[in-house]
Formats: structure tokens, sequence, C-alpha cells
């Protein structure tokens, strides 16, 4: 799992960085970085629709996934619990909103999911070595707009990828390149609702939209025994 504890130590190290650089930057500078930050999830929300749902081979999946998804995030009151969760740790401020959108960046994506895999089965790290070079950067940008507590996606990352590391033999044949496709296309559109959140343009319980992303999934299983 050596891919994946660096990929956990250089969220830590990011967000370590970014917290200690946000103590020097005047409020109205924060204010900038966080349109910045919001105009950046928006556009890799953007990249993630137009690179993949093009490629959709069931172009009304995301629809229904995102009516399933919310639905089931709504009545299980994810966002809210999320809320409350974070909020014993930030005592107050819009750390969840932050910590929402850095475990959408780091967990929701092709080398976040495919990276262990890659290390458990063929021992190549190249795809989460790569994945956390990026994530030393989002974090660092993200904990200089949200603080220290965006350090708190980093147990959450390890857990994720240590569970798909553990379990890489049995989840290969069903990652697909039709199902990662659908994976990525409903990630880019959870975290271009983050950005619109974050932008402030309209609030979106993004973490309530999370279900929709096992909705994929269980299509293909059911269509396969089929």
């Amino acid at each position: 799992m050596i891919g994946t504890i660096t990929n956990t130590l250089t969220i830590l190290t990011g967000s370590l960085i970014g917290s200690t650089l946000k103590r020097g930057i005047r409020p109205e500078y924060q204010t900038t970085l966080m349109q910045a930050m919001g105009l950046a999830a928006s556009a890799l929300g953007i990249s993630n629709i137009a690179a993949n749902l093009p490629e959709s081979e069931y172009p009304v999946l995301f629809i229904i996934s995102l009516a399933i998804g919310a639905l089931l995030g709504q009545i299980a009151k994810i966002d809210i619990r999320f809320q409350r969760l974070v909020g014993r740790f930030s005592g107050g401020g819009n750390l969840a909103q932050g910590l929402s959108t850095a475990v959408l960046l780091f967990c929701i994506g092709t080398l976040s999911i495919l990276g262990p895999i890659e290390s458990a089965l063929h021992k190549n790290h190249t795809f989460l070595l790569t994945n956390a070079i990026l994530d030393l950067v989002t974090s660092t940008v993200l904990a200089s707009n949200f603080g220290i507590g965006i350090a708190l996606a980093a147990p959450i990352l390890f857990c994720w990828q240590g569970a798909i590391y553990l379990f890489a033999g049995v989840i290969e044949p069903f990652l697909t390149p039709a199902l990662m496709t659908e994976i990525s296309a409903l990630g880019g559109i959870l975290i271009l609702s983050s950005g619109i959140s974050i932008l402030g343009i309209q609030k979106i319980n993004t973490m309530n939209l999370l279900p929709s992303l096992l909705v994929p999934p269980v299509f293909f299983l059911l269509k396969s025994l089929l």
C-alpha cells in the first residue's frame, strides 16, 4: 500500500502548508481565492462531464442515477449528518463545504479508483504517485481557503483506497471502461455542483447526491445477470 500511504501523506502535507498560508492572507484575498477554488472545481467538473458523457452507452443512466441518488441521500439525510459531524471538529464555518469538495476531488476519479488495483495486482504505483502529486497541490489550495480541517479528507482517502486495494482481485473484473465512464461523468457532475456552491450561485447539498454513484455499478451488475 505504498502508493495509498504516499497519497495520504501528501494530503496531510498539503493541508498543513495551505493552513499555514491561510494565516497570512488578508480576508479580501481569501475571498478571491475562494472564488478561484469555486471556478477550478467547476472547470474540473465540466471537463469530466465533457470527456465522459459523450462516450456513455446509456445517455439516460446519469439522469436516473442522480434522481435515485438524490432521493436516497435526502432520506438518509447525508448532508445534514455530514455537516453535524464536521461541525464537531471545526466549531462552525464553511469547512463542510470545502471538505465535501476535497473528498470528491480526491476519491472520485480514475487514478484514485484504478490506482489501488494496479498497486495491489501489478505492483505498479504510477497511478497513485501521480494522484499524490495532484492531491498535494489541491489540498494546499483547499486548506488555504478552508483551513487545516481539509486534512480530515486524508483518512477518508486512506480507507477508500485501502478497501479497493484489499478487494482488488474481486473488483477488477467489474470495473469495465463503460462503468468507469458512467462513474467519471457522475463524479464530474458532483464536483461541478460543489463548485457552484462555493461560488455562491446556488446552494446544492452535494453530499446527498453521493448515493447516485452506486446506481451505475448496480445497473451493470443486474445487466450482467440478465
